[in-house]
């Protein structure tokens, strides 16, 4: 796993090579990748919501309860789960207008080699900024987009003239899965989950009080 993983960073056209060789050995050889890579925004979202919080005015953090974070980052991993698969599933079944017969595992592999560049950008999560995720996720966007039209003719083993207009559905499709999966993500949590939010003041946190200072 690491070797492909610093190699779709630095050399992506190789590790495509090596990663379709791999899925024909083993058509599991993405789980490791999958499982624990995207345990990465999760623990990330962990933190960042119960340690270090969030600013909504002036001398004020909000943060999360522990049991309220846990269920948000179990969540997130879920959904990152399901939106791999249901990814693969639109990736399998738009395979039928190109000369390309991939496995359902096959497209699922592919999906989560792609969404390599935002597992890593949810280490942005450990300082919850608006600003700062938005960033991070149009860089993670772009590079993500790159190693799909890099991948897709290498993985697949279609030609470029066909790889082109596959690679743009799948990004279309993508884009579509990512904004519903994630707003049904929030609604659920909001809605259902119902979170609890601590709002320790940041003059508390500097100033302890008179029972908290020690004697």
């Amino acid at each position: 796993m690491i070797p492909h993983f610093l190699e779709l960073m630095t050399h992506p056209e190789h590790a495509w090579e090596e990663i379709r060789q791999g899925e024909d050995r083993n058509s599991f050889h993405y789980l490791p990748h999958l499982l624990l890579l995207a345990l990465i925004p999760a623990i990330s979202l962990f933190i960042g919501t119960t340690r270090v919080g969030w600013s909504l005015v002036e001398d004020e953090r909000v943060m999360l309860t522990t049991v309220s974070a846990f269920q948000l980052s179990a969540l997130l991993y879920l959904t990152i789960m399901l939106g791999t698969l249901l990814m693969g599933w639109f990736i399998r079944w738009m395979s039928r207008t190109f000369d390309s017969r991939p496995t359902f595992n096959q497209c699922v592999g592919f999906m989560a080699y792609i969404a390599t560049p935002y597992f890593i950008a949810g280490l942005a999560a450990l300082y919850p900024s608006r600003w700062l995720a938005l960033a991070v996720l149009l860089l993670a966007s772009g590079y993500a987009t790159f190693l799909l039209y890099v991948g897709l003719p290498r993985f697949m083993r279609i030609s470029n003239e066909q790889a082109f207009p596959y690679a743009s559905s799948i990004w279309g499709v993508g884009l579509l899965v990512l904004v519903t999966i994630l707003v049904s993500m929030i609604l659920h949590w909001q809605y259902v989950l119902l979170p609890d939010y601590e709002r320790p003041t940041i003059q508390d946190q500097a100033y302890p009080t008179q029972d908290e200072r020690p004697q």
